[in-house]
């Protein structure tokens, strides 16, 4: 496409969201990149990451962890203490000094956890006490997975207040709003599905009770922070980390009944190959619907405006792309080609495959502002990124949920 054509794309139009006005129908979406320190506490080099793709019309930060019970891995940020809120407080500051919006992901592991990623060595908690079979990843390699313990009904009441709890720290750091993370495997999809749910309780068995918790969970949140400054993410069907959902249209049809009468800020859903759940649910959501193209899917320029033309969505999210393309909005103005990750470096520690991605377009003259700078040490002054790449050995996760979206 050219400049012309892309210049009147559907996802450049902009869109009143709930308590904020976005500039576009771009939705940066979650991606896991392993870059906080190993208390869980944000990193500088983190501000210049997210500072540099201000533009989209929304950034949901990477998944965030509420509680050590709800950790994944050690290098995943937190929002649980008074460091973690401090230092994301330099993330949304640099964000919203170069224009930009942004949500924090709560994302509480559930049985994805394992003792040797988290601070306390703790046994995880989940519905039930379904292990994964694969083995899981820790900074010192592949480990056996680990047996969560089943959670009582106060610990998930717990889990429902150290949500809401991590929300109100988010707004605190400065984050504009939160998203749960109820999809692609973690705590809330645990309680949705089929396999990972095997309770006798109010939390399982009817669609009802299954759908219970991410009601609850809703619920709780919204009460913490105010209905409007929430969104809600879902993916039905998606297998990821084993999850089984033979059906999972009951369900989500059950949980989206209640929780549509919150008024949330959005429902942000991942649609997937066995079950169409944008056609299926759109018509039992009443708000704003951010549409993703799925786990395994690359989002392209023509499918993300489908989303929308075709498929209901209000704004799309694209993850993937992003990695490398910090000006994706401004691109798609100026019919610019998105560039693509180099696929060995998402989930490392260092600057590389993180912020030496370089602008395509230049930002417009009116809207200049003084570059965020990554401090002495992750880039050096006046260095060029691209030659600063140099080889080293990346910690390398499987693909899957730890990316969010694509």
């Amino acid at each position: 496409m050219n400049a012309a054509d892309t210049a009147s794309s559907p996802l450049l139009a902009p869109y009143a969201l709930a308590a904020l006005d976005l500039p576009s129908r771009v939705v940066m979406a979650p991606m896991t990149r392993f870059r906080a320190d190993r208390r869980g506490v944000p990193t500088p080099m983190m501000a210049v990451y997210y500072a540099q793709r201000a533009s989209a019309g929304l950034i949901v930060s990477e998944g965030v962890w509420p509680s050590v019970q709800g950790q994944q891995y050690l290098t995943e940020p937190g929002l649980a203490t008074d460091e973690q809120v401090a230092a994301w407080r330099t993330v949304t500051d640099a964000v919203h000094a170069a224009g930009g919006r942004v949500f924090a992901q709560i994302m509480h592991a559930g049985r994805n956890g394992h003792p040797a990623n988290r601070i306390d060595g703790g046994t995880p908690l989940a519905p039930s006490a379904v292990p994964l079979t694969a083995p899981m990843h820790t900074l010192e390699g592949k480990r056996a997975p680990v047996a969560p313990r089943a959670m009582s009904t106060a610990e998930v009441g717990q889990a429902a207040a150290d949500h809401a709890a991590a929300a109100r720290n988010a707004l605190r750091a400065g984050f504009d709003g939160v998203e749960i993370h109820g999809a692609n495997s973690y705590l809330p999809h645990q309680f949705l599905a089929d396999n990972t749910n095997l309770r006798g309780d109010a939390y399982g068995g009817t669609a009802v009770n299954r759908a219970r918790f991410v009601i609850e969970l809703a619920e709780a949140v919204a009460d913490a922070v105010g209905a409007e400054r929430v969104g809600l993410r879902l993916a039905p069907g998606n297998p990821e980390n084993e999850m089984v959902e033979a059906d999972p249209a009951p369900v989500y049809r059950t949980a989206l009944a209640a929780i549509d009468r919150l008024g949330l800020a959005y429902l942000h859903l991942t649609d997937g190959a066995d079950y169409p759940a944008l056609a299926d649910l759109r018509p039992h959501w009443s708000g704003a619907l951010v549409g993703n193209t799925g786990e395994h899917e690359v989002t392209t320029l023509e499918s993300a405006e489908r989303l929308i033309s075709e498929r209901g969505a209000d704004l799309v999210s694209i993850g993937r792309p992003y990695i490398a393309t910090p000006d994706l909005t401004e691109r798609i103005a100026a019919g610019v080609p998105w560039s693509l990750p180099e696929g060995d470096f998402h989930y490392g520690a260092g600057e590389r495959d993180y912020i030496d991605y370089p602008r395509a377009v230049p930002e417009p003259a009116a809207a200049v502002r003084p570059p965020p700078r990554a401090p002495d040490g992750l880039l050096g002054k006046g260095v060029n990124r691209t030659a600063r790449r140099g080889r080293r050995t990346p910690w390398r996760c499987p693909p899957g949920p730890r990316t969010g979206g694509r």
